[in-house]
């Protein structure tokens, strides 16, 4: 795979940061990918390892050590076909996904991981670029309709593979453009949204109907999240008209925090803040809330939180904290023990290193403090971990000063009234129950309703979504035709 000798020869290489200065002035997208001569220095880097733990490691199973040889060949194109085989989105992966495949490369175990996520773009940018990526419409139909509910990646991962074997897919969005979270969880200057348009295009072309606007099986959603649905449509009503269910939408409901001082003005959800910035920056309308010169404390160290962090800096917020309740993690993880999984390590995100972010670990938020009805502090107090237990720390207390507080400590299940419109059995965890299994898999207990991606495992990557709708779509597939052609 790649140049014998590569991983020897040649250092890691990631795609380009633009200057902080520069990128904090504005919501665009601030990573350059690799250029091609640099991405095949990448390619040669692949050992001929033998057990690529690689492949593994990523939910796709994307074909990693082959499309990393074909690059250090010049051979693109097939580079892509491969990709391609295994992902129907490799533009919102290679941007967004932590890339648990690098974790598990065995050139990690000792020395740098080959740059798989920075190869994967050039991939797939160079394939747009050359006009390789076209629609892959049916050439024939099967006469079947599918309805998805939920345009993430999971619902239209699952459109592209049903209408490429000749099904007749509509896909429903509660909002008014498609994408999901990615497009209004997802902050532009991590995912510009022009790449969800040119793959939505693709979609279109190839025969799938959108429908956004149209909040399907529920009248009323829970608060924090988001919809702009002007039509609602009855679980009834979709089942008489289509031959196929897929439950697609996402995990939304926020974890909240009850402590006093909660309802004060300036306390939000994550998205609150989140979402409105993404429709500011598409043109509709502003964002009501503004961190501008304010003392900024986000609670819950992920991905969300790390968005709520620069996005606040380009408002100009005045500082930013962020709070985890859990430990801080090691700089550097012990590989011996956790190669080729996950490592628990400190990660610095580049949301982080575009201002002076004061990071508090072993931390709870005790009380939200506020005068007149609007937020001005958070009162906290320090923990002790002990064998997995915490506990408070007498005399740790600790007041920041905040004017606004983003809840960003993850999601916890589905809307509860999409589910039960449809009458599907719900797990423990409130998500739609369904197995992955290869026979009988994305099932519920409603006969034709299917439900994949976060609305079945609850929240998750993106590159979980994408896989669940992959196969789920086989799933759909032979239940509607006894057999199927789509990969698993």
């Amino acid at each position: 795979m790649g140049k014998p000798t590569g991983f020897l020869e040649y250092p890691r290489q990631t795609q380009e940061y633009l200057p902080v200065a520069e990128r904090v002035r504005n919501y665009q997208e601030f990573i350059r990918r690799l250029p091609d001569d640099k991405a095949q220095i990448q390619g040669a880097r692949c050992m001929d390892c033998g057990i690529p733990f690689c492949n593994n490691a990523c939910p796709l199973n994307n074909i990693i050590p082959d499309w990393n040889d074909l690059v250090f060949r010049g051979n693109w194109q097939r580079a892509l076909a491969v990709l391609h085989s295994t992902s129907n989105f490799p533009e919102f992966t290679s941007r967004i996904c932590p890339s648990p495949c690098e974790a598990a490369c065995t050139l990690g175990y000792n020395a740098d991981a080959v740059g798989i996520k920075s190869v994967e773009q050039a991939i797939i940018e160079k394939g747009w670029d050359e006009g390789w990526v076209q629609p892959q419409p049916a050439t024939a139909k099967t006469g079947r309709k599918v309805a998805i509910v939920g345009a993430g990646p999971a619902g239209l991962a699952a459109a592209q593979q049903l209408a490429r074997v000749g099904h007749d897919v509509t896909v429903f969005e509660k909002n008014n453009r498609v994408g999901g979270l990615l497009r209004y969880g997802i902050p532009d200057f991590k995912l510009d949204k022009h790449i969800i348009d040119r793959r939505a295009a693709q979609l279109e072309a190839e025969g799938i109907q959108f429908r956004t606007g149209v909040l399907v099986g529920a009248n009323a959603l829970p608060k924090g999240i988001a919809s702009d649905a002007k039509e609602t449509l009855s679980a009834e009503a979709v089942l008489s008209e289509f031959d196929a269910v897929v439950l697609a939408g996402g995990a939304e409901v926020p974890r909240d925090l009850p402590v006093p001082g909660r309802e004060l003005e300036g306390v939000h959800f994550a998205l609150e803040f989140l979402i409105p910035q993404n429709r500011q920056v598409a043109g509709d309308g502003d964002n009501p809330i503004s961190a501008k010169g304010c003392n900024v404390v986000v609670i819950g160290g992920g991905d969300t939180g790390s968005d709520c962090v620069g996005t606040s800096y380009r408002h100009g917020a005045k500082t930013v904290t962020q709070f985890e309740l859990m430990p801080c993690p090691p700089e550097k993880e012990n590989v011996a023990l956790t190669w080729p999984y996950w490592p628990n390590k400190l990660r610095t995100s580049t949301s982080h290193q575009e201002g002076a972010t004061q990071r508090e670990y072993s931390i709870a938020t005790k009380e939200f403090i506020g005068k007149n009805g609007k937020l001005t502090g958070v009162k906290t107090v320090r923990l002790e971990w002990n064998e997995g237990r915490m506990a408070e720390i007498p005399g740790s207390e600790k007041l920041f000063p905040a004017e606004r507080v983003f809840l960003a400590m993850g999601f916890t299940n589905p809307p509860a009234s999409i589910l039960d419109a449809f009458g599907v059995a719900k797990d423990s965890r409130g998500n739609a129950k369904a197995t992955p299994d290869a026979v009988g898999g994305y099932a519920t207990n409603v006969p034709k309703v299917f439900a994949a991606g976060d609305m079945r495992r609850g929240q998750s990557l993106v590159v979980w979504a994408i896989r669940e709708g992959r196969q789920c779509a086989r799933a759909v597939d032979e239940f509607l035709m006894g057999e199927s052609v789509l990969p698993r």
